[in-house]
């Protein structure tokens, strides 16, 4: 489906492309003429894409925080890093996975379920406004939400709090930045197998490096294949995913990488079990219809990051991407017992397509200058993003989940589409910002405008009643943070920041789209820099006021309960966060998080006013530690891994009458590298993961439903590299 833009979108949109390649096509050409014959070996880093520096699990700079590469320690605000290392020795499976040791990061609130990676961090859900791609935003609306591979990233950077002073549209819990795989300098090849539980087999492969002996041009091509089951019945987890780069480096000052991405993922249109909620317990039965549960998404991407350095301390860069997805989904949804057979559970049914497409593009000039005792890095850039979401539903009955009978598969009548919804919606922000640099002192000053403009149309197909509405939003978005680093590596900082995020959908409650989010936030923190060893520490108070933010609840439809989105009025989060991460030369790597979280309903229905926010763990922690023997011979191939995730107690309702218990899951590896056995099998590496170890499935309730905590996965994989 062609992308589609309003007129003044588009116009905003053009200038920025047209002087953006403009530019982009006279650089490349007067550096052509200039290009030197043979070239010296170049690490390929882009400055823009938020790439981290790293060794082991400690990263300590990424232009996450800033748009710039910036050290951690200058950055004012809390920011953490998931590195190539912790990727590799966990091997997660899911981006929910990836990020389960960061702190103030909660997965699981809706339990097992994989057909999205749905979380929140500081109390408040980032899944539609706090995922980027490379820096650039990863809009989300309904169920279109971009899947995620981990075996396609090299890392994630975690930036907590409100963050529209640099990227827009973000939400108050911060922003995860997921950077995917770039063209390597060094040759890079690797296949890998793996088996696990629930009949998952996978084959990967990632390969990369020059092409020619010049190292001007470098590719990277990562790929896999999967066919899995699930511990649900019907619920399959297979994925096709390809995703090419090139990088092009006709000198040192001057960077154009490409990068593309193309997955099939199939699962079910419903995961969840059977909640009985006149006993307020979840079942073992499975609560859809396994003859009527699929869910095939198609999505794409590609993109291209351009940067040049001229003399006088002056880069250009200009990020951009096209993004599209297309899901189709049967469900069923067992909702209540059957008046007339309580052995009987009555099931409502639906069908539906959505498509997504998504256009980003962010231009910067960054300048770096002095003026008497003072260094500027001053960024000026302008953004745009486009969306439009479309929307067919059809909403019936299924035939009822029979109790005696729970794993039978009932056929379903084809269910016309009733409703249909297109969304339109772009914005275009212009932002500045200066990091302010004397002596040991670091002053950041950013602020952002956008407009945004929202045109959403809703056709009732039985009637072809049309219904537009029309909606405009701007505002104004700052950040003011001031760190401060002594000799010994220890870093304070304080900082204010705010965000603005409109929200793509509509309320399948009222028809209407959603309001835009607003919020702010105040930290004060600290980061220490252990000198003469590879460990970061750091610790964050905060508090966060938003306005308008979207979540799931269960809503009586005409079809019957429903857990859709909602919009609420005023939350308020306050709290304190401590991480610790190394990486030593004794063979142990550790990261370790402690989360303190007061997140209460300011403002909003009667019975819900002063009390908690659902499925808000008031305590998290978590530690993970690798750990490979320092002995000689064959054990010195031999490690360990292993890991706790704590979450505390919380309420499973914002009324506070249902209360989730306190869990403990553990998770486990070992792995071993066969060149300890001889030489010849070097880059031959066998290693096996468990998650929930001790297949803990509690229930957890969020918003007044109730799900179930996944259970246990075992995964071996063989990995060869050369």
């Amino acid at each position: 489906m062609p992308l589609s833009l309003s007129r003044p979108a588009f116009s905003a949109l053009r200038m920025v492309l047209t002087a953006g390649t403009s530019l982009l096509a006279l650089t490349l050409a007067a550096e052509a003429q200039e290009a030197p014959t043979e070239l010296e070996e170049l690490v390929v880093k882009s400055g823009s894409g938020g790439t981290i520096t790293a060794e082991g699990y400690v990263g300590t700079a990424s232009a996450t925080g800033a748009k710039v590469d910036t050290p951690f320690l200058e950055t004012p605000q809390s920011i953490s890093s998931v590195t190539e290392s912790q990727l590799k020795d966990r091997n997660p499976q899911t981006l929910v996975e990836t990020l389960a040791y960061t702190p103030g990061t909660r997965i699981g609130a809706y339990g097992f379920d994989p057909r999205f990676d749905s979380f929140t961090v500081r109390g408040f859900d980032v899944t539609y406004s706090g995922i980027f791609r490379d820096n650039l935003r990863q809009p989300g609306a309904g169920s279109s939400l971009f899947k995620t591979e981990p075996y396609g990233l090299e890392g994630v950077s975690i930036l907590r709090g409100p963050s529209s002073a640099l990227y827009g549209a973000s939400g108050a819990g911060g922003l995860y930045n997921l950077i995917t795989k770039r063209p390597t300098v060094e040759p890079l090849h690797e296949v890998q197998v793996q088996y696990g539980s629930h009949a998952r087999k996978q084959g990967q492969f990632d390969v990369s490096g020059p092409l020619g002996e010049d190292e001007a041009v470098l590719y990277r091509m990562t790929g896999l294949l999967r066919s899995a089951d699930t511990e649900q019945i019907s619920v399959a987890d297979d994925r096709a995913y390809i995703a090419p780069a090139v990088t092009w480096k006709p000198d040192e000052d001057t960077t154009l990488t490409l990068l593309g991405e193309y997955s099939r993922t199939k699962t079910g249109g419903t995961a969840a079990y059977y909640y009985d909620a006149a006993r307020n317990e979840v079942t073992d039965y499975f609560g859809g219809n396994p003859a009527f549960n699929d869910s095939v998404q198609h999505q794409g991407r590609i993109g291209y990051e351009f940067e040049h350095r001229f003399d006088e301390g002056i880069t250009i860069r200009q990020n951009a991407r096209f993004s599209t997805l297309k899901t189709d989904a049967d469900w069923a949804f067992a909702y209540a017992p059957n008046a007339l057979d309580p052995r009987l559970i009555d099931r409502s049914a639906g069908t539906f397509e959505e498509r997504l497409n998504a256009g980003v593009i962010d231009t910067q000039l960054e300048v770096k200058f002095d003026t008497g005792a003072l260094d500027h890095t001053l960024l000026v850039g302008i953004d745009a993003t486009t969306l439009r979401y479309h929307s067919l539903n059809g909403n019936g009955i299924s035939p009822p989940l029979d109790l005696d009978d729970p794993d039978r598969g009932d056929p379903v009548d084809r269910i016309p589409f009733q409703t249909k919804v297109k969304q339109d919606q772009w914005q275009l922000g212009t932002y500045v910002q200066d990091q302010i640099r004397y002596d040991a002192w670091t002053l950041t000053l950013g602020g952002r405008y956008d407009w945004v403009d929202t045109t959403t149309r809703s056709t009732d197909l039985a009637t072809d009643a049309l219904t537009r509405t029309e909606q405009t939003d701007k505002a104004f978005s700052g950040r003011i943070g001031l760190t401060y680093q002594f000799d010994n590596g220890i870093a304070p900082y304080a900082s204010y920041s705010t965000a603005f995020s409109p929200n793509a959908g509509v309320s399948q409650e009222t028809g209407a789209p959603f309001d835009p989010t607003k919020s702010e936030q105040q930290e004060l923190g600290v980061k220490v820099l252990l000198p003469d060893s590879n460990t970061l520490v750091t610790a964050s108070v905060f508090n966060i006021d938003q306005k308008d933010g979207l979540y799931y609840e269960v809503v009586d439809l005409p079809t019957g309960p429903a857990n859709i989105q909602v919009q609420r009025g005023k939350l308020r989060s306050r709290g304190f966060e401590l991480e610790a991460v190394t990486s030593l030369d004794t063979g142990l790597s550790l990261t370790a998080a402690y989360s303190y979280t007061h997140m209460k309903i300011i403002e909003g229905p009667d019975a819900t006013i002063d009390n908690f926010v659902s499925s808000v763990p008031m305590h998290t922690a978590s530690v993970y530690a690798d750990y490979t023997l320092q002995a000689d011979g064959a054990w010195s191939g031999l490690g360990f891994g292993g890991g706790v995730r704590f979450i505390g107690a919380s309420y499973g309702n914002d009324e506070n009458t249902l209360r989730n218990s306190a869990r403990a899951l553990v998770d486990a590896a070992v792995h071993y590298d066969f060149a300890a056995l001889d030489p010849k099998y070097d880059g031959l590496r066998l290693q096996v993961n468990a998650t929930n170890l001790f297949d803990r499935r509690d229930p957890v309730c969020s918003a007044g439903f109730c799900y179930r905590d996944q259970g246990r996965a075992v995964i071996g994989s063989l990995k060869y590299s050369w």
